[in-house]
Order: C-alpha cells, then sequence, then structure tokens
C-alpha cells in the first residue's frame, strides 16, 4: 500500500474539519452509555451525562430551574452571541 499523496491528505484535513464544523453546529445529541447512562453531547466542551431517574428529576424541575435563572441572570456569566 503507498503512501498517500500530500493533495490526499490535504483534502482529508479539509473533509475532517468539515465534519468537525458540522458537530459545533449546536445540535444536541444524546447517547446512551455502557452503564446505562444518558449523555447530552453539544452543550460544552464534555458530554454531561446522568441516569434516568436524574434526568427524570432534573425535567420535573425545568420551570423552578428557568425561574431561578432568569432571576439570577445579572449574576450570571452570559456568552456574548456572535
Amino acid at each position: 500500500m503507498s503512501e498517500p499523496t500530500k493533495e490526499e491528505l490535504l483534502a482529508r484535513i479539509d473533509e475532517l474539519e468539515k465534519q468537525s464544523g458540522a458537530k459545533k453546529s449546536g445540535k444536541l445529541e444524546f447517547k446512551i452509555g455502557e452503564k446505562g447512562g444518558v449523555s447530552v453531547y453539544g452543550l460544552g466542551r464534555f458530554p454531561v451525562t446522568l441516569y434516568f431517574e436524574q434526568w427524570t428529576r432534573l425535567l420535573d424541575a425545568a420551570g423552578d430551574l428557568r425561574a431561578f435563572l432568569e432571576g439570577n441572570k445579572n449574576r450570571l456569566k452570559l456568552k456574548k452571541e456572535t
């Protein structure tokens, strides 16, 4: 098997960068891990992983969480939208 040419390598790099950029589109992805936890990808650098009961407790408290966030918005660090 011969070594890839410089052009082939550059084309592959471009292809991988396009795929990487697509993943950073803000789309959330959900996956089930080996231990049965549900991981959410796309929120930050690392996934957030919780078990079923934890997710349901969090979702049940969504209204309280939104109210808390709005009530403390002036104290929170906010990302500037570009």
